[in-house]
């Protein structure tokens, strides 16, 4: 029964609703015509989210552990479990989180989904590197960029810290040219959202400010995030290959099963004929 269709298409509808419920309790004129309803509904949830886990847990017979052997299979227990914790004030936080984090049930339910996380988590470490590589970039570019235009735009390069949130703006191209403007014609003579710059010297940099920020861009963007994208994709390719490899060994398994089948069935034939010819010489014999 817990691998049936039916049972997965209404689990997923379940998690569906639970998701659509908790995007219902964020309007609170909303929950106050409708909030009787809402929590009843929510209740009935948890009771079906409940009965799920213990058909699978069951489906294992007399080997219950099994069920916990499976990541995503413990992620949904720990899930159901921490909603039914009883809704007091110490509990309100945490079960509030659960109740939101039911939607993440949809990965479990979905193997395509657990396919594109799987991948996310096998390129974790990867990610790591690359994350190090990008930390190291910002780090370098902030503090030439405090050295350089300190002075010239306290606002975006003050200091090492907030040159580097200036530089995670530029990493994602959003208003990367207005700050690159300021620090080309000078802080007295380019506003920045309307606002001036208090400056502490206002400078130009006509070829160092372009210089900076397009290599920094160029490096950044369209090398170190791409690198991002390359490993996920890597990633997913390594996915595929290991599902490929493990439905192939299920296939030869089952074949081998086919094959040890077809065998018993000719032994138990060939024992029938056996006692048929020994029926018969017996009969010779009388």
């Amino acid at each position: 029964m817990s691998r049936s269709k039916q049972f997965r298409d209404f689990i997923t509808f379940t998690i569906v609703l639970a998701g659509v419920l908790v995007g219902l309790e964020t309007y609170p004129q909303l929950m106050d015509q409708y909030g009787t309803v809402v929590h009843f509904l929510d209740s009935l949830i948890i009771g079906i989210f409940v009965v799920e886990i213990a058909i699978r847990i069951g489906a294992y017979g007399n080997k219950p552990y099994r069920f916990f052997l499976d990541p995503w299979s413990t992620f949904d227990f720990l899930i159901v479990a921490v909603c039914l914790l009883p809704y007091h004030t110490e509990f309100v936080a945490v079960l509030r989180l659960a109740r939101v984090l039911r939607v993440l049930r949809l990965v479990s339910a979905l193997p395509r989904l657990q396919f594109l996380v799987g991948a996310l988590l096998k390129s974790i470490p990867s990610i790591g590197y690359i994350s190090i590589l990008l930390l190291l970039l910002f780090y370098i570019y902030a503090c030439l960029g405090t050295f350089l235009f300190r002075e010239n735009d306290p606002l975006h390069f003050g200091n090492l810290q907030t040159a580097m949130i200036t530089l995670f703006q530029v990493v994602t191209l959003e208003g990367w040219n207005e700050i690159m403007n300021i620090q080309i014609y000078g802080s007295d003579s380019w506003q920045f959202g309307g606002l001036q710059i208090q400056a502490i010297q206002p400078d130009t940099f006509p070829l160092v400010a372009p210089l900076y920020f397009i290599s920094f861009i160029l490096v950044g963007t369209m090398i170190i995030l791409n690198l991002f994208i390359g490993v996920i994709m890597n990633g997913m390719a390594e996915m595929q290959a290991e599902e490929s490899a493990q439905e192939l060994a299920e296939r030869r398994k089952s074949e081998a099963l086919t094959i040890a089948d077809e065998i018993h069935l000719l032994l138990s034939e060939m024992d029938g004929l056996r006692n048929q010819l020994d029926a018969i010489k017996r009969r010779l014999d009388v």
